[in-house]
């Protein structure tokens, strides 16, 4: 039998990047993926459109308080850097720009 995640959520479709010659797709998109909305399961719990970065963040600060382990909040941030990370470097982003986010207070 074969567990599945605890904290699970869908991958961040294309970025809808406005263009122009203001706005540059890198930080534009990294913006997006911090205030990206989607639906997000924790355990039973359902999250309706909710943003997931925050959500995740606050999983790791208490996993407890969520009924989940410090392990499956890390495996959520991990799946969290590898769907958005490869939104992210479509607009010429890099990933290690979401994992610092992670490290701001």
């Amino acid at each position: 039998m074969t567990q599945t995640a605890s904290v699970t959520f869908p991958a961040p479709k294309r970025i809808p990047y406005p263009g122009g010659c203001v706005l540059e797709p890198g930080p534009y998109a990294l913006d997006f993926l911090l205030k990206w909305q989607a639906d997000v399961t924790v355990g039973a719990t359902v999250h309706a459109d909710t943003p997931v970065f925050p959500l995740l963040r606050s999983l790791l600060a208490d996993p407890a308080a969520h009924g989940i382990t410090q392990a499956e909040a890390e495996a959520a941030r991990e799946r969290f850097l590898e769907v958005a990370g490869g939104a992210l470097r479509a607009e010429g982003g890099q990933v290690e720009w979401l994992a610092r986010e992670f490290g701001r207070a």
